[in-house]
């Protein structure tokens, strides 16, 4: 198979080099790529979101498969015109990514098919938002922008003052675009939080191994929200009994809830649960593979991604017996200095050899740019050095000692990846 993969990130990086292992794939194509993805993928300067352009690209290439990766194309319905030319599409039309697109969407679909989530009311006016919190007087509360804002439209407000600065700031000073112009005001939940990914072809549904997101910038879960910045697998919390109980209370459901609102999800769902003292609750949904949990989950994988993908297109994914490694794995972002912030780019990356690798460690390129055979930062979060090892201490290790190896001016990293989930283990 020739297979497209669209996007430019750490993630689309680690799907290319899963399916760069399939003996089903002849060629690999990205767009746009970036300076890692371009040593295993031919990459195109054609941007993610441009839909006509990614349908001519595929057309032009004669693909046997397209994956849409990031949320933007598939919530603006890039699945839907490819499919339209008769090109199969890894991800969900754009009637189901809406799961991701509106969080009003999905709030309303969790509370008609009552799938666990915190209490919420949503607003498309601030004065009714601030009233309901001062009404409300509980804290921390949680104000969210309706709509897509890169993974970070989600201010945790620690008293009434933050809260009301939180309204304003998404819903009038428009912090986070249009995609503010209706927010969720949300119950903080508490308990260990949990990442989960699943293929599903609309019928069945087959959750990946869990993992541990790391969102904040500094150690200690303390500074800004990013997008990420490190991520273990799988996560200790997440035992089997809980692992079954949310397949029964929160994956099925949703699979079905879907599917009844004539909506049917197929590709990766991603499941961002909180483990509260009332059992797990759904604390987002988002419509494709998670950035930088896949950087953790897809290494940890021991079937044919390839495979995976066109059975969930052909909706056959009953049919596989989808394996997974017994060891763990952890990623530790390497970010520009300021990021989420104000960062500067064009650094030179030291340590990397000619494919962007680096020995006993795998380098997934999140923002990079490659010229004459070297490597320049060219993003806020650049690179995620994912190591597997039998045990949580042995990748960790393994994946410090790689960035200990890396360097580039003002580099940025937390120091204290993994250790919430080594102490769950003691």
């Amino acid at each position: 198979m020739k297979i497209l993969v669209i996007g430019g990130g750490g993630r689309e990086h680690a799907i290319v080099m899963k399916l760069a292992e399939s003996p089903l794939v002849e060629k690999l194509y990205c767009a746009p790529g970036n300076g890692g993805i371009a040593a295993y993928a031919e990459c195109f300067d054609v941007k993610a979101t441009d839909i006509d352009g990614v349908v001519m690209l595929a057309k032009r290439l004669a693909v046997d498969l397209v994956c849409v990766a990031p949320d933007d194309p598939l919530v603006l319905g890039m699945v839907d015109a490819l499919e339209a030319e008769g090109i199969k599409a890894f991800g969900p039309n754009k009637a189901a990514a809406i799961l991701e697109g509106s969080k009003v969407f999905s709030k309303s679909l969790m509370k008609k098919y009552g799938i666990p989530t915190a209490k919420y009311e949503t607003f498309d006016n601030p004065s009714d938002a601030i009233a309901y919190i001062e009404q409300e007087n509980r804290f921390p509360v949680v104000v969210k922008a309706d709509g897509l804002a890169l993974g970070k439209g989600v201010i945790i407000a620690e008293d009434f003052a933050a809260a009301q600065d939180a309204v304003r700031s998404i819903m009038e000073d428009k912090l986070f675009g249009a995609s503010g112009n209706r927010i969720v005001i949300e119950e903080f939940l508490t308990g260990p939080e949990v990442s989960v990914l699943a293929f599903t072809d609309g019928k069945t549904m087959v959750p990946m191994i869990s993992s541990m997101d790391h969102k904040r910038a500094l150690d200690g879960d303390k500074g800004l929200n990013t997008g990420g910045m490190g991520t273990v697998a799988p996560n200790p919390y997440y035992t089997a009994d809980i692992a079954q109980e949310c397949m029964d209370t929160i994956f099925l459901p949703t699979m079905n809830a879907m599917n009844a609102e004539g909506r049917s999800f197929k590709g990766c769902l991603y499941f961002g649960l909180m483990l509260t003292p009332d059992g797990p609750k759904v604390i987002e949904y988002n419509c494709r593979f998670g950035d930088p949990e896949t950087q953790v989950v897809l290494p940890l994988l021991g079937s044919d991604l390839a495979e995976i993908f066109l059975a969930v297109c052909e909706e056959r994914l009953a049919e596989l017996d989808i394996r997974w490694s017994q060891g763990a794995a952890a990623c530790v972002i390497m970010a520009s200095g300021g990021y989420p912030q104000k960062y500067e780019t064009g650094k030179l990356i030291a340590g990397l050899d000619e494919n962007g690798q680096r020995d006993g460690v795998c380098i997934y390129h999140a923002g990079t740019k490659q010229q004459d055979g070297v490597y320049y930062t060219a993003g806020g979060r650049v690179l995620g050095v994912t190591a597997v090892g039998s045990c949580l201490r042995c990748a960790l290790d393994k994946a410090y000692a790689g960035v200990k190896a890396i360097s580039f001016e003002g580099v940025h990293v937390r120091h204290d990846i993994g250790q919430r989930a080594l102490a769950a283990k003691r």
